[in-house]
This record gives structure tokens, sequence and C-alpha cells, in this order.
């Protein structure tokens, strides 16, 4: 599921990110890569604040909705 759609205060591991070039360096830089565990904090209007590597990280909804996680049980 996309980030976006992904439920608040859940352990969350990244399946894959859904862009290319400069964009997808510079999340990989962030640490989003798959395998990746993070956590949604909060969530408004599709904008993101996610718990990742010890560290809070701010989002867009754009960059979001490229951002693909699964929860603990596969969903």
């Amino acid at each position: 599921m996309p980030l976006i759609f992904a439920p608040i205060g859940v352990p969350l591991t990244i399946i894959k990110v859904q862009s290319e070039g400069k964009l997808k360096k510079h999340l990989e830089n962030l640490g989003i890569i798959p395998d990746q565990q993070l956590t949604l904090l909060e969530s408004s209007k599709g904008n993101v604040i996610l718990l990742i590597k010890n560290g809070r990280l701010a989002l867009s909804k754009d960059i979001a909705s490229k951002i693909y996680v699964k929860t603990k049980e596969g969903f």
C-alpha cells in the first residue's frame, strides 16, 4: 500500500520506492530503501511525518505516494 494510506503508529516495512533519478537517490540517502523499517507518526491531507532510523522525516503527498509499505501482517 502507498505510505499515504498506511495506519498511524504501526511498524511498517518499505517494499519499494517508485521513483527514479535524483529523487530516488535523495530518498536512498535519507534511508528510504526496501526492507527499511519505519513508523508513520502523522498524516495530514496526504503529507506525512514518519520515524525512520531514530529520526523524524516530513514528506509531501507526492513523494509519500511513491513509497510502498507493508505492515508486519503483510498488508
